[in-house]
């Protein structure tokens, strides 16, 4: 028997910081969102030989919409042309964005580590930023996905 052998990459996307005086609507990062972004660029940039290829193990693992950060699956043989499409992601939704790669790791564990301590780091933040106005749903929301990541596996 083989084993299937995957790349998982925490990823980061930074949305426009203009997008409030643009007068654009916020768009929200959703698993949808992410993986037909990413899709739409494998496609316009490898073709549909690219795609095909490419959708083997490819799946987005995890989203978190407070602090951006999700986690792509995608078979190790394939990895490069998908990070290299996610790169030239240029929007979501009409709201232009730009992806962060903050890991990349070759089995879940190592993966959920990382983005475990990233989500945390990132969630302090938000609440400095935020200040007093920190609701009790955005820390069960936050809480709720942390645990998401933890229970995180094939």
């Amino acid at each position: 028997m083989v084993a299937f052998r995957n790349r998982y990459m925490v990823m980061e996307v930074f949305l426009n910081p203009n997008r409030e005086k643009v007068g654009d609507h916020s768009v929200i990062i959703t698993q949808f969102n992410v993986s037909k972004a990413v899709r739409d660029s494998i496609l316009e940039n490898f073709g549909e030989c690219g795609l095909a290829s490419s959708l083997g193990s490819f799946q987005v693992k995890y989203v978190n919409p407070i602090t951006n950060v999700c986690i792509i699956r995608v078979s190790r043989e394939e990895y490069q042309k998908v990070w290299s499409a996610i790169t030239m992601v240029t929007n979501i939704g009409n709201c232009p964005v730009v992806f962060n790669l903050l890991d990349l790791s070759g089995s879940i564990r190592a993966c959920k580590n990382a983005a475990l301590k990233c989500e945390e780091s990132k969630f302090e933040q938000y609440k400095l930023m935020v200040g007093g106005q920190l609701s009790a749903s955005d820390t069960d929301r936050m809480n709720s996905n942390l645990e998401r990541i933890k229970v995180l596996e094939h």
